[in-house]
């Protein structure tokens, strides 16, 4: 799967997702972007949008997106709190579907 990383992400967590192609907002210049625009622009090249920001998900419609996005909740989203969620992430990854919401917490 190609999988996006949101800019309130570590990109070094593309290391705990291995077998899938991951990229990262801020590494590829997306960062700063509006919400609605960025969803729009990652659907077109990837199938999965991880991020800590619920909002985006209270904000937009996901439903009709051709992306899934999965929000993380951790205290913080520093690496040593995002990176034990990444085999949660690896699970549910087979099993969802475009236009759906998945929330993965510790």
């Amino acid at each position: 799967m190609r999988i996006l990383l949101d800019e309130n992400l570590d990109w070094r967590l593309e290391r705990d997702l291995p077998g899938h192609e991951v990229g990262s907002v801020a590494l590829i210049g997306w960062a700063g972007i509006e919400n609605g625009i960025l969803l729009e622009r990652a659907q077109e090249k990837f199938d999965v949008l991880i991020t800590m920001d619920s909002n985006m998900v209270r904000e937009l419609d996901i439903q009709k997106l051709k992306l899934v996005v999965i929000v993380l909740r951790a205290p913080s989203n520093r690496l040593a709190d995002t990176r034990p969620l990444m085999a949660k992430v690896l699970t549910h990854l087979s099993t969802l579907k475009s236009g759906s919401v998945t929330v993965i917490s510790g």
